[in-house]
């Protein structure tokens, strides 16, 4: 297991890739464990990257009752 900090984009499509390919391991594994860490790296990485913000609560409301009708 050769975890290491995700910087940039080719670091984040790397960490995808590997995730995919562990997606099924079994909690307690090495791979596992390598899937928990890589988990949390790229949660953190996608936060920072690919921000979103709360909408205010107002227009939230009006812009579901306007989907309403």
């Amino acid at each position: 297991m050769k975890i290491k900090p995700i910087r940039n984009e080719d670091d984040y499509q790397n960490a995808l890739m590997r995730l995919e390919e562990i997606f099924d391991a079994k909690r307690g594994t090495d791979e596992g464990d390598e899937l928990e860490i890589l988990s949390i790296l790229i949660d953190n990485y996608e936060d920072e990257q690919f921000h979103i913000e709360m909408p205010d609560p107002i227009e939230a409301i009006k812009f579901r009752m306007e989907q309403l009708g």
